[in-house]
């Protein structure tokens, strides 16, 4: 999926549900070695094919915030038939996603309107199945709040998921220990270095001689002075670190109501300010103009931060692409992918089963194909070069050409890739991340551009940002 446009944390549902957290994204296209056609009909997806029959319902409705779902749906899933660009058909049920872009919150504003009355809502307008991003999964797999079904009650077993990596599964797990959604994505992320660069900077564009130069923070910061001498920026901004701090604090933001700034926060912050003095970063938003300058070849930026939706579905189109050469690194194959300083990882999309659906059989078939069946994900993952959410599906990549990426130019990153899966690390998460993520981000642009007189500004700025979108923190 397509990184999607800051949300805005609502107050539409109920007032039990929890708030939210970090982002994702991607398209479609085929930037892979090669592609398949939609996967033979496993035993699952077989029986999701035909009609959910009995007294269940005849139309499935599907919230959703882009095209990207609805590609996977139509590509991917065994017995779906193409009606329109937003419907189809599975058996005898009539398929209808409908798209509310995530601008101004419009995305979560619709949720929250539809889930809590769902099970009132005529026949043909129910929700029956929904899509939900990191950024604000804790809302709605809130277990108080009661909007997303478990997947033990729509028929999902433990050993269903068995395959899928611990992380995706614990961002959707209840209070009370209970999965609420499921993901065909696993978005572990690294770094993303320029090839022509690195051969001309550091001697060498091979991956591990790359990360050799950057395993560190401190072998980092020793490379972006290397860059700067070169004249080439290490990033287009000091944002591109942040999610890699962030990702790897030893404490969440809020705890007992206190909110604390964590010491790799902290150290985000000093590394981007003489990093941003030295002029070998830049203080741009992420996915600006500025900030992507750098994905047009010959490239003036070294290294962006990102996961295989990134590299695949932002950064340009693939070589031998339809679309055509748009003068980007990515078309010339000239990007290369490494761990980077720090593991973490970046988005995914959560498939939801929503409460009061009159259709859960269909539902559980479609959530269970479409991110646990392991030849559709091989599909996707062939197709759409997506980081697929199967720890044998990445292995099998991992260990053949089938895994080679045109953008990367023929590289596999799936080795690397499926080892930073198992290290991400949830325990520090929690309901308030994406605003104080947003707020100290946006406060320290200023501290990083001289707007605000010292880093205590910025932090009073970042307190007082924080304190009107949550009234009832403390500091």
């Amino acid at each position: 999926m397509r990184k999607s446009i800051k949300t805005i944390l609502s107050t539409g549902l109920a007032a039990a549900m929890a708030l939210s957290m970090v982002a994702c994204g991607s398209t479609g296209g085929n930037n892979n070695s090669s592609a398949t056609s939609k996967p033979a009909a496993s035993s699952a997806a077989s029986s999701a094919a035909k009609p959910a029959g009995g007294a269940e319902g005849k139309v499935l409705n599907v919230q959703v915030w882009n095209e990207e779902f609805i590609s996977r749906v139509t590509d991917h899933y065994p017995g779906y038939t193409k009606t329109d660009a937003t419907s189809g058909k599975i058996g005898d049920v009539d398929v209808k996603f409908t798209i509310t872009p995530t601008k101004d919150n419009a995305y979560q504003n619709n949720l929250d309107k539809l889930l809590p009355n769902n099970a009132k809502a005529d026949a043909n307008d129910k929700v029956d199945i929904f899509l939900i991003e990191a950024d604000y999964a804790l809302k709605y797999v809130d277990a108080d709040a009661n909007v997303a079904m478990k997947l033990s009650d729509v028929g999902i077993t433990k050993d269903d998921l068995s395959d899928q990596y611990k992380y995706t599964q614990d961002i959707v797990t209840d209070k009370n220990g209970d999965m609420r959604a499921s993901s065909w994505q696993a978005c572990s992320a690294g770094l993303i270095y320029n090839r022509a660069i690195a051969k001309a900077v550091l001697g060498s564009d091979d991956p591990a001689e790359v990360q050799k130069a950057v395993a560190d923070w401190g072998k980092y910061n020793e490379t972006a002075a290397k860059m700067k001498a070169a004249n080439y920026l290490m990033t287009a901004t000091a944002n591109d670190t942040f999610r890699v701090y962030s990702n790897n604090v030893s404490a969440p933001w809020v705890k007992d109501n206190k909110v604390t700034i964590d010491a790799n926060i902290k150290k985000w912050v000093d590394d981007s300010k003489a990093l941003v003095d030295a002029k070998e970063t830049g203080t741009g938003d992420l996915w600006s103009d500025e900030w992507s300058a750098g994905f047009k070849a010959p490239g003036t930026v070294f290294c962006y931060f990102g996961p295989a939706w990134l590299i695949n579905f932002s950064m340009g189109n693939a070589p031998g692409s339809d679309k055509g050469d748009d003068g980007s690194v990515a078309y010339q194959g000239g990007w290369g992918f490494c761990e980077g300083p720090q593991g973490y990882y970046w988005g995914g999309t959560w498939v939801c089963a929503a409460n009061g659906t009159d259709n859960p059989t269909l539902v559980k078939e479609v959530i269970k194909t479409m991110t646990t069946d392991k030849a559709v994900l091989k599909d996707i993952a062939m197709k759409d070069s997506d980081c697929v959410n199967s720890k044998s599906v990445l292995k099998d990549l991992a260990g053949s050409a089938d895994g080679n990426n045109k953008v990367l130019g023929g590289q596999n990153p799936y080795a690397t890739l499926a080892a930073g899966a198992e290290k991400v690390n949830m325990s520090n998460t929690c309901p308030y991340d994406q605003g104080c993520n947003e707020a100290f981000q946006a406060a320290m642009k200023d501290y990083f551009t001289g707007t605000a007189a010292s880093y205590d500004a910025a932090v009073q700025a970042f307190q007082k940002a924080v304190k009107e979108k949550y009234p009832s923190l403390t500091f």
